[in-house]
């Protein structure tokens, strides 16, 4: 009888044990945990790292809130047009960065860093009035982010000292009209591989290009014949 209760006595410890076991815990933070993350990030934030922005902001549309505070373009590709505010709010330029070229010399200057990264783009106005680009020295314009987050000036190593002829837009373009344009940037190679083309219109608006890490574009050649020059 005693080896009978007691195998009993086991048998109900196992069944109190397993249950024990198979407890998920409590409810709401079995519910918390399957709940999908809902970081915070502020989209406007300088500081923001690269894979942040592009975890958290890419996909946000364009424009700027009721507040006036200015909103975020999603990410384009190189070659997709974004239309912007002209400086200082006037007009509408339609910015359609097409090329990316790599060059360690260009226009008889070296690179400081490693390895110029040159961007032409048309720049084409929209409404019948002119409108020209930002000013860098506001602070707008263009820059370059590199893959962990850090924005390089128009003003990096040598780069203001490289010109191309034809990609020389500047001042305000006409109703009608279109111009084309280039930036360059002196860069390490490892700013220069997956970097992230950014433009700041008249209203404060950020518009971004994902750059190709190789030669890209329709005017390859004719701008490695400029900058050959």
């Amino acid at each position: 009888m005693r080896v009978r209760t007691s195998a009993v006595t086991i048998s109900l410890l196992l069944a109190a044990v397993t249950a024990c076991g198979s407890d998920d815990g409590d409810p709401d933070e079995k519910s918390a945990a399957a709940k999908p993350s809902t970081k915070q990030v502020d989209c406007t934030d300088e500081y923001l790292s690269q894979k942040e922005w592009m975890d958290h902001c890419a996909e946000e549309s364009s424009g700027t809130g009721g507040d006036g505070t200015a909103g975020l373009a999603k990410t384009l590709k190189l070659g997709e047009p974004a239309e912007t505010i002209g400086d200082e709010g006037a007009g509408v330029l339609q910015i359609t960065p097409d090329t990316v070229v790599y060059v360690k010399e260009g226009g008889g200057e070296k690179s400081a860093n490693g390895v110029f990264a040159v961007a032409t783009m048309k720049v084409k106005a929209m409404t019948g009035a002119p409108a020209a680009q930002s000013a860098p020295i506001t602070g707008d314009g263009w820059k370059w982010i590199a893959p962990d987050g850090e924005a390089i000036g128009f003003d990096s190593g040598n780069s203001t000292n490289v010109t191309l002829d034809k990609y020389s837009s500047g001042g305000e373009v006409q109703p009608g009209t279109y111009e084309w344009g280039s930036e360059v940037f002196d860069l390490t190679a490892a700013q220069a591989k997956g970097g992230t083309l950014l433009y700041t219109d008249g209203e404060g608006t950020a518009y971004r290009w994902k750059m190709p890490v190789t030669d890209t574009g329709p005017n390859v050649a004719e701008v490695k014949k400029q900058l050959a020059d």
